[in-house]
């Protein structure tokens, strides 16, 4: 670019004294000027640099202006170098058509008929140099833009970067040779809108509309990934981003923006996605020959060949045996025995260890006598990759291509990565089998060894089952033998007081009789909750409002000695507890904490929400999720290790002989695991013990308590319902059935399940079918109830047990119109729940 920056007046007016009168006014008037004597000398000039030019016009009219012209043709973009031409009087434009001819060769022109004023002349002069003085400005400007270009297209390089711009009124593409790089053009050769679009994978072409069309509409920059096919057959991606650019009006005028290849980094995120799904399946896998297949077909689909496969080798016959291959549409499989010399001579560097790679088939030497074989079978391009195990040539991984393709290092690195992984595979699994085989083996030698000593350990374990039992049975019988002693007394001394005539003092009797049956009740249950088959009542419960409703028992309980904390947690989650055994469980924790302090402490109750992790909830024997804990905590004598692995045993206890049944921590871990829960133990000797229960939250309000307003009458019947009883107990059966008859109820009873079925199917007017669950002859309780809903569906049931029996009841969910009564119940209760069944 022409760096001058002259801003002197060049004078041609050979003729004369013009050249002199110009240059002194010009000198007076403060610009520099300098005359020269032919136009040869003026064009010199010129071209070493000058600010304007002033010339005569008879100068220049006849006289062969080439040079001048092409001074003018060779000026940069920038410039547009000014003349004033002095002309003859009546020399105007309209008058002139030598002054039209210089009009068109010289351009930037101003015209000056003589004679002039000299401020005239200096005006114009003074013009010319400012417009000469502007053009320089905008070649500072244009050189300091092109450098930026320059810049631009350098970074655009380094970043492998392509740059574009599109015509949206024209559709005209322009793109920068590293664009078209991209695309697979040369530097120079044309790449028009049209041509994108055929090199745009036909797959892909309906995505790419779908992007230009968003970004119209919306004015969203235009971000799009395609797959581009090259003028060689081979494939590639692109990441194409743009924006749109309006013109002073707002309309959009094109959109600009830049391109990038990224096959690479398509390929190594395709590699990697099939590595991990090679991964994922080969674990999942024991057959060696489904996971050789499956590396077949992730190879074959990552790389998006014709085949891929794997075969054994017979390196003295120089075959390859295939039992299954991966197939595209349209290939046939290879399964079966291929002679190598069919196809060419690549059998010699496969026995020498070294991967064959063949582009084209046609092209290649070693394979030019086996061209036609390979292109039938699809595979005009191969990649074959010799497996060695002990220096030997055992097998072969090969991937096949219908068409010509160039291999990529990293086609090949990721074919040997999968051969590797699969290999390794395959060994880890034929190691496991043998080592199975082996401990299989072994644990055969033991157990026959061993089996002298499966019935002397037998014996000790019964040994120790029956110690349990006599344990239990001692202590059952202990308690009972105490309990029956209270009821057989009280009502042989009410028999007695009645034949007396003193009926008036039986009350006590009736009283004592009645406690000594609601402990044994209490025993039973305890019982039965260690055996996590107790019936419970669970429903939505807020642990805090039970604590608090329980403080001024749990203080008496304990004693003055005792101080207690309860510390309730804000927004406590609600769970689903059998409200009557968390309160029993809790002052039963409260009672061994108190027993614990012998000489007074202080027992904590503490509530919480938790969170449980896998790794939290594995600690604690829990599916993760949300629970409320309720912990106890004291400050007592502490447990030891051995006395807290045993403490959920039954009939274990630290107690001395007499003041504990061993049931009692039993009977809460058999209540909470029932519940779904958990408890745990934290404890050391001489720091106090902690006891915690875990119960699984529910979403779902607690209820609210209900008041107790003191005994009531009992509910009569309304109308005189039928209700069957079936118990196969008489005793029981004939107490309902008074109960009933005295309600007002009339009562049919029967003593097994199939003698109430026929019951219920002669008597249609039956209403409500009391029944045990547990019943003789092959039919209980629930089995009874859905045989009869067969025919009556609508018909009421409320089953009565004192054991849990899961698979019958359903685990606790029973079906709409079924309830439960547990055993033993008061008279009151009994008929309440009647009434309640019947009413709903």
């Amino acid at each position: 670019m022409n760096r001058t920056t002259a801003e002197n007046a060049l004078i041609l007016a050979p003729r004369g004294r013009d050249a002199d009168v110009a240059q002194a006014m010009l000198r007076e008037a403060g610009l520099e000027a300098a005359a020269v004597p032919d136009l040869a000398s003026f064009v010199q000039t010129l071209r070493g640099g000058a600010g304007f030019a002033i010339v005569t016009e008879e100068t220049l009219r006849g006289a062969d202006l080439r040079d001048l012209a092409g001074f003018l043709a060779d000026q940069e973009e920038w410039s547009d170098f000014p003349f004033i031409v002095l002309t003859a009087r009546g020399g105007g434009l309209e008058r002139n058509p030598g002054a039209v001819r210089l009009l068109e060769t010289l351009g930037n022109v101003t015209f000056l008929e003589r004679p002039f004023h000299p401020t005239t002349l200096i005006s114009l002069a003074r013009a010319a140099r400012r417009a000469r003085l502007r053009q320089y400005e905008a070649r500072t400007r244009l050189v300091a833009i092109n450098a930026g270009q320059e810049r631009l297209r350098v970074a655009l390089a380094a970043g492998g970067l392509g740059a574009w711009t599109m015509d949206l009124r024209s559709n005209d593409l322009h793109t920068s040779p590293e664009c078209r790089a991209q695309y697979g053009r040369g530097a120079d050769e044309p790449f028009s809108y049209p041509d994108l679009l055929d090199a745009i994978h036909p797959d892909d072409r309906a995505h790419m509309r779908a992007a230009v069309d968003r970004s119209l509409s919306t004015g969203e920059h235009y971000e799009v990934e395609y797959r581009i096919v090259w003028p060689d057959g081979s494939l590639h991606w692109i990441q194409v981003n743009g924006r749109l650019e309006h013109d002073s009006h707002g309309r959009v005028r094109q959109m600009v923006g830049v391109s990038q290849d990224v096959t690479a980094r398509r390929r190594v995120l395709s590699h990697q996605a099939a590595l991990i799904a090679l991964g994922d399946g080969l674990r999942e896998m024991t057959d060696p020959a489904e996971m050789s297949y499956l590396a077949a077909e992730i190879i074959g689909t990552t790389l998006g060949v014709s085949r891929a496969g794997y075969g054994l080798i017979d390196r003295a016959n120089e075959t390859i045996t295939i039992e299954r291959d991966w197939n595209s549409p349209g290939t046939v499989s290879l399964a079966g025995t291929l002679q190598f010399r069919d196809y060419g001579s690549y059998i010699d560097n496969l026995k020498r260890g070294e991967v064959v790679t063949i582009a084209d088939a046609r092209l290649d030497p070693r394979t030019s006598g086996g061209t036609a074989e390979l292109e039938a079978i699809h595979a005009r391009a191969f990649i074959n990759m010799p497996v060695v195990d002990h220096g030997a040539f055992v097998a072969l991984l090969y991937v096949n291509n219908k068409s010509v393709r160039e291999w990529s290092p990293e086609d090949i690195a990721f074919m040997r990565d999968v051969a590797d992984r699969t290999q390794a595979a395959i060994e880890r699994r034929n190691a496991e089998a043998a080592l199975a085989e082996l401990a299989e083996s072994l644990e055969r030698q033991v157990e026959e060894r061993t089996r002298e000593s499966e019935a002397a350990q037998e014996q000790l374990r019964q040994a120790q089952k029956m110690e349990a039992v006599g344990q239990l049975t001692g202590g059952l019988a202990h308690d009972f033998n105490n309990l029956l002693t209270g009821i057989s007394g009280g009502l042989e001394l009410i028999e007695m007081r009645i034949k007396q005539g003193r009926s008036g003092e039986i009350g006590k009797y009736v009283e004592m009789a009645r406690t000594a049956a609601k402990r044994a009740a209490s025993l039973t249950h305890r019982l039965l909750a260690f055996s996590r088959r107790q019936t419970l009542d669970p429903k939505p419960t807020d642990i805090n409002r039970l604590v608090a409703s329980m403080d001024e028992f749990l203080r008496r309980s304990v004693g003055p000695a005792v101080e207690i904390e309860v510390v309730g947690a804000g927004g406590l989650w609600t769970t689903l507890v059998d409200a009557n055994q968390l309160e029993n469980a809790l002052l039963n924790l409260c009672i061994n904490a108190r027993d614990a302090m012998p000489d007074g402490g202080r027992i904590t109750i503490e509530t919480a929400n938790k969170w449980l992790d896998a790794a939290a909830a594995r600690e604690r024997d829990l599916p993760p999720g949300q629970y409320v804990s309720l912990c106890v905590t004291d400050t007592g004598t502490g447990m030891s290790p051995e006395t807290i692995e045993r403490a959920f045993d039954p009939f274990y206890t630290t107690k001395p002989i007499g003041e504990g049944t061993g049931l009692g921590l039993s009977m809460i871990y058999g209540f909470v695991r029932q519940s779904g829960g958990q408890v745990r133990i934290y404890s050391e000797m001489g720091e106090g013990t902690t006891m915690c229960l875990y119960f699984p939250r529910v979403h779902s309000q607690a209820q609210p308590e209900q008041d107790t307003v003191g005994a009531a009458p009992l509910p009569p019947s309304l109308v005189g319902e039928t209700v069957l009883v079936v118990d196969d107990e008489p005793a029981v059966r004939a107490l309902i059935v008074d109960t009933l008859a005295e309600l007002g109820y009339d009562a049919m009873e029967a003593g097994d399940g199939v003698s109430g079925l026929a019951m219920l199917r002669a008597h249609p007017g039956i209403q409500l079918l009391v029944t045990d669950v547990g019943l003789p002859k092959g039919m209980n309780g629930r089995q009874l109830a859905d045989a009869a809903r067969v025919d009556r569906p609508d018909l009421k049931v409320l089953f009565i047990t004192g054991y849990a029996e899961n698979a019958v009841i359903g685990n606790g969910q029973l079906d709409p119109g079924m309830h439960v009564l547990t055993k033993p119940f008061a008279i009151d209760v009994l008929a309440n729940r009647i009434r309640e069944v019947i009413a709903s």
